[in-house]
């Protein structure tokens, strides 16, 4: 019997998330997280989802963990004790998060020492993200060397954008000394949620041109024309784009300037205040779309401007991308706020019937954890709600890589 799981890895700078799937019949076996790695407090929640444990549902393990090796060594022995451990036959590989794969980077690879040099030698350009990614690689393949590693890349459905687009016109020279490109971001969750939007049309991939909204804490929007993708908002670092929980999104590059030569910020502290301190966070106090609505719905003014103008952003990028991609089939909304929150869809679409999108009031007030559409009946683009499964699409294409015929 061909080994068939795939155990996916997303490790953070003090955190691990997996899941660990069956892709005989794409099921889940077991989720969990390890989070505080290295702090007080660190703790494994783990939940197994088949077999005799699944009906003691999550369990947390408060825990002294030192540090990644731990953190994984610890999600092995409670596999282990599901029956489904990482020595376990019908483990046919291990899939990795990584955030940036730079140009060389473009689909999902086999890990060697070769490809791990080369996703550390990526570090400048993803400093808060690829060197917990590599740590979790390197745990990995110390606990099974003789297993499948694969990397899948959060840049790498962008890599399809034109060079036009990518480009960003400033010097040549510099631009390419420096790795100064758009590379985009939330990469398997734009490709599984354009996938899925076609299937839920009907209709071949192919044929499907779709504008992709990922709204969660970090928020981006893609435009996929038949299955690949040919803009994006996030640039060379998710801060470009949308207005996002606690980054600015798109923001003139002379701001920089300006609050070290008149404000005297440090480049570390212009860094931390676009990244952490701004978007919803910064002009509300609050980074937490739920909480935002809540004091808009009561009057607070400085919320009801936080969300005007993170809608004002999202109709800026929809009509942007209807203009690229010529002929819109589908508007799909997805992650925490773009799958829960059926106020900021209302809101982002309200005023473009004549870009052919018109919501279904009752459609889009309806809670389901199910892909639906949400657009009246007869309009001409659908507009989708599609949960997004990037863990599902990390186990697709690292079970893909591991198992195709050479």
């Amino acid at each position: 019997m061909t080994a068939s799981r795939v155990l996916v890895l997303n490790c953070g700078s003090s955190s691990l998330k997996y899941q660990l799937l069956d892709m005989a019949d794409r099921s889940r076996l077991a989720v969990g997280l390890v989070e505080r790695i290295g702090e007080e407090g660190s703790r494994l929640v783990h939940e197994p989802l088949t077999g005799p444990r699944a009906e003691g549902g999550k369990r947390e393990t408060p825990a002294p963990i030192a540090d990644h090796a731990d953190a994984l060594r610890a999600v092995a022995a409670e596999l282990a004790a599901d029956g489904t451990g990482l020595d376990s036959p019908d483990l046919a590989a291990v899939g990795h998060r990584v955030v940036h794969g730079g140009t060389r980077f473009t689909r999902p690879t086999v890990i060697d020492d070769e490809v791990l040099a080369e996703i550390r030698a990526l570090i400048p350009l993803a400093p808060l993200h690829n060197p917990a990614n590599v740590t979790g690689i390197e745990v990995a393949r110390s606990l099974r060397a003789d297993l499948p590693q694969v990397a899948v890349f959060d840049t790498a459905f962008h890599a399809t954008i034109p060079e036009y687009a990518a480009r960003y016109a400033i010097d040549a020279a510099t631009a390419d000394k420096y790795a100064i490109r758009r590379y985009g971001f939330h990469g398997t969750s734009h490709a599984y949620v354009s996938r899925a939007t076609a299937a839920l049309l009907g209709r071949p991939v192919e044929d499907v041109n779709v504008i992709v909204l990922h709204l969660g804490n970090g928020a981006s929007a893609s435009a996929v024309r038949g299955g690949v993708c040919v803009e994006t908002s996030m640039g060379l670092t998710p801060l470009e784009g949308l207005v996002m929980g606690t980054r600015s999104g798109d923001l003139d590059p002379a701001v920089v300037f300006h609050l070290a030569r008149v404000g005297g910020l440090s480049v570390d502290e212009i860094d931390s205040l676009l990244n952490k301190k701004s978007g919803l966070l910064g002009m509300c106090g609050d980074n937490d779309m739920r909480e935002v609505l809540r004091r808009a719905g009561e009057g607070d003014e400085a919320a009801s401007l936080a969300f005007s103008a993170y809608v004002h952003r999202l109709k800026k990028y929809i009509g942007a991308y209807s203009a690229v991609l010529g002929r819109v089939d589908a508007v799909a909304f997805t992650a925490g706020v773009g799958e829960n929150a059926p106020q900021v869809r209302e809101a982002a679409l309200e005023g473009l019937a004549e870009l052919g999108l018109v919501l279904d009031p009752q459609a889009n007030a309806a809670r389901s954890p199910r892909p639906r559409l949400v657009s009246a009946d007869g309009a001409r683009v659908a507009v989708a709600v599609v949960p997004t499964d990037e863990e599902l699409e990390i186990a697709t294409q690292a079970y893909a890589l591991v198992t195709e015929t050479p």
